[in-house]
């Protein structure tokens, strides 16, 4: 099979972390050809939408961790599967490129995600189509309005809709200092809308990053514990992964998302959940393979590249 990772620049890829290399590396170890694709490899030429692909060989060790090929000039359709990876924000350049990939599909080319979906689900948003798994959830740009959440609650957390590892995520008690300024960076003048959640306090037993499969709910999950005096578990933001088995509740979730998640062909996903509430969908670049597996044994890169082959398959 062969297998094209549309990802960032191969060197701001970091081995002892990525998840797409995780998948790189066992779809080498099955024999699968590997090729990387950058956001500036994309094109469109004679109506086919094609890309610069670099072909990868996986190195065993951290570094460098693969060896690159003479870069292909290839129709997305030539690959077997084409795994979208590229990291958010989601910009007007990563909708371009969802465009660009949506059209290959109708031209042959297979992809996973789906480029479709990759639009729909935003991953703060995508919580609003579970609502009994949610908690008290606000989505607005009227400062008005999350000025009395916080009252209401007493306790909230204030997120950008475009925010990754946890970029722009405040804390906010009715009785904050801060509490007005804060609301005017994140909303301005109505000018941008957020998400505002009521503050979970079993974040400091973790937020847990639920991987699903194809609709499968893996058996660990990576409590991502806030350092001292943080509210953000974020490994980006200095949180501690601790690999665990999955509860029931987490179970419970992680069903009743991947059922729809496979539906509109999410392949792969990470759920946040904080206690027993989910709090994200994951869909553009899910992480945490590798610490699981280092924690547990068990690389969920091994499903998931069960998963892509099936996905070839039915579509050959």
């Amino acid at each position: 099979m062969k297998l094209a990772f549309v990802v960032d620049p191969l060197g701001h890829l970091k081995p002892a972390k990525d998840s797409s290399i995780a998948m790189m590396r066992e779809a080498a170890r099955r024999g699968h050809e590997v090729y990387a694709i950058g956001m500036a490899d994309l094109f469109v030429q004679d109506g086919a939408v094609a890309a610069r692909a670099t072909p990868l060989e996986l190195a065993a060790g951290d570094s460098p961790w693969c060896r690159e090929g003479a870069p292909e000039e290839v129709p997305l359709a030539f690959f077997d599967l084409v795994a979208m990876r590229k990291d958010p924000p989601f910009d007007a350049e990563y909708y371009y490129a969802t465009l660009l990939l949506e059209r290959a599909e109708a031209q042959g080319a297979r992809v996973a995600n789906s480029p479709r979906a990759l639009r729909d689900w935003n991953e703060k948003l995508a919580i609003l189509r579970f609502p009994a798994l949610a908690p008290a959830t606000l989505v607005t740009r009227d400062p008005a309005r999350v000025q009395a959440f916080v009252d209401r609650h007493g306790d909230a957390i204030l997120k950008k809709l475009d925010g990754m590892g946890g970029t722009m995520i405040f804390r906010v008690r009715a009785d904050d200092p801060n509490r007005n300024v804060i609301v005017e960076t994140m909303v301005g003048e109505a000018e941008r809308t957020i998400m505002v959640q009521k503050f979970i306090p079993e974040i400091t037993r973790g937020d847990k990053r639920v991987l699903v499969v194809d609709g499968r709910v893996f058996p660990h999950c990576l409590a991502r514990i806030p350092r001292a005096g943080e509210t953000r578990g974020n490994l980006a933001a200095g949180g501690t992964g601790v690999a665990q088995p999955l509860s029931a509740r987490d179970r419970e979730i992680g069903e009743a998302v991947g059922a729809e998640l496979a539906a509109a062909g999410i392949v792969f996903a990470g759920l946040d959940v904080i206690g027993d509430w989910l709090t994200e969908v994951n869909v553009t670049s899910p992480t945490c393979i590798v610490e699981i597996a280092q924690q547990t044994g068990e690389n969920a890169a091994r499903p998931l590249m069960d998963a892509f082959e099936r996905l070839a398959r039915r579509a050959g």
